[in-house]
């Protein structure tokens, strides 16, 4: 993980042995970034590299078939190969990750809950839903002659299996990662390793000074919600929406940041998503990878917009109820998929999701949509619908229970910090820029500020990232 001190310790000899290897030895240096990413998933558990690779060989063969150049029996066939490779390639991520959740469903549908068949929860490998959804996005950009099949399994396997995205994105595409490590020319470049780094350095921060500071007090109150007032409560639920985003947007920029410093570009998944002014604007903004390929695979086969108003709002549902169910097998994420979804379609039905406001307007826009994002995130948060309900309907309880305040005071520098420089990106682009100032001066002294803000107030306790888990 990229919080921890083993990380920190290791990459910088990962960073120097990598360029050692002269740039136009390419396959060696491929090789090498191969055996470093199976080598940290190994260590993570011994098992899991085994998923991993079934689904990269799986997918490199389907490719390929489907991608037969000569007129053999695969051209004549191409729809079902490319079903049959995306079963097989899915196969482990339905079997692993969702045996319980429909086990769980049936014996609660016929035994009345009373018996409980165990499920394989506890095996599921980290980033299986991320390097899964890669692969299969990869063979059907194949399918659809985007781009060729890759015969070089080396530049294949590590395509899939590349460290800083493998456990919880950005899920990158093959048309753009494949060319890259093909390249024949990854000289050091000192520009993009300083900016690199400038990601990794602010990523930590959100990560272990905002994250998972308000992780403590959202952890402390929403499990127990019954015996806090109600207002402690909506502090808690307001509190996770900021942790999810510090933790997941700072995994994604430290991610960004280490594939930069190895002259790799990942793909963007955060643009400030609670300043959206619709849901619809929210998923142009939050993780951008993620529904960017639900588009891609998923909404535009069904049909997209171009087609009947009934079928596109039954079409932008679907695209979301999958969206919730690749989050986690359970019906609390099946229901936060299926908010989104049908606050997009009422969006559309009202014409609102092309509107652009300015000043009171605009604001009150981003108001409304974060309160919807943020209620919605109750439900992602809890272990059951119903104690969703019930802790939704705690926030409205005007006595009882308990105020709790402990750890928000600790959250208030980091929080104010990343508030402040999402303000600015958002608002005013050009200007307040302290990383990338002109005057090296200021830019030390940012980067020390941070670094000690880091220090004095960072926890690195906490463990895996949030997104990990799906």
């Amino acid at each position: 993980m990229f919080n921890s001190f083993i990380f920190i310790l290791v990459y910088p000899v990962l960073f120097l042995l990598y360029y050692l290897i002269p740039s136009r030895f390419v396959t060696a240096r491929n090789a090498f970034l191969l055996v470093a990413s199976y080598t940290i998933y190994f260590y993570w558990n011994a098992g899991w590299p085994l998923a991993l690779l079934l689904v990269t060989l799986i997918t490199h063969v389907a490719a390929i078939v489907i991608d037969g150049r000569a007129k053999t029996w695969a051209t004549h066939n191409r729809k079902w190969l490319i079903v049959i490779g995306i079963i097989f390639a899915v196969l482990p991520l339905a079997v692993i990750k969702y045996t319980d959740f429909i086990l769980s469903t049936i014996t609660s549908l016929f035994s009345n809950g009373e018996t409980h068949l165990a499920g394989l929860n506890w095996a599921i490998p980290i980033g299986l839903s991320f390097f899964t959804f890669q692969a299969v996005g990869y063979v059907v950009d194949v399918y659809k002659k985007k781009i060729p099949a890759e015969r070089n399994l080396l530049n294949y396997s590590l395509f899939v299996s590349f460290f800083p995205s493998i456990v919880a994105g950005p899920i990158n595409r093959a048309t753009s990662m494949l060319p890259q490590f093909r390249e024949n020319n990854r000289r050091f470049d000192y520009d993009k390793v300083v900016s690199g780094m400038k990601m990794v350095l602010w990523g930590l921060l959100m990560k272990v000074v905002v994250a998972d500071r308000l992780g403590m007090y959202v952890d402390t109150v929403m499990p127990q919600y019954m015996n806090y007032s109600g207002i402690t409560c909506f502090l808690a639920s307001v509190a996770y929406s900021m942790q999810i985003y510090a933790d997941f947007a700072g995994y994604s920029l430290m991610a960004i940041g280490i594939g930069k410093s190895l002259s790799f570009d990942l793909a963007e998944n955060f643009c400030r998503p609670y300043f959206s002014i619709s849901i619809t604007d929210f998923w142009h903004r939050w993780h951008i990878s993620l529904s960017t390929w639900l588009r891609d695979y998923i909404y535009i086969p069904l049909g997209g917009s171009r087609c009947s108003k009934a079928r596109n709002y039954f079409n932008i549902l679907v695209t979301f109820l999958v969206s919730g169910l690749w989050h986690g097998a359970n019906w609390t994420f099946v229901l936060w998929g299926g908010i989104h979804g049908a606050a997009q379609v009422v969006e559309k039905w009202l014409g609102l999701q092309k509107s652009q406001r300015k000043g009171l307007g605009r604001l009150l826009r981003i108001t409304v949509t974060f309160i919807v994002v943020n209620f919605a995130w109750v439900f992602f948060k809890m272990s059951s619908v119903s104690d969703a309900v019930s802790c939704i309907g705690r926030m409205f309880t005007a006595g009882g229970g308990v105020f709790y305040s402990s750890q928000l005071d600790y959250c208030f520098v980091g929080l104010a910090m990343l508030i402040l420089k999402d303000i600015a990106d958002e608002f005013y682009p050009s200007r307040f820029k302290f990383f990338d100032n002109r005057y090296i001066v200021v830019r030390w002294v940012s980067y020390l500020f941070v670094l000690l803000i880091i220090m004095l107030s960072g926890v690195f306790t906490q463990g895996n990232f949030i997104y990990a888990n799906f």
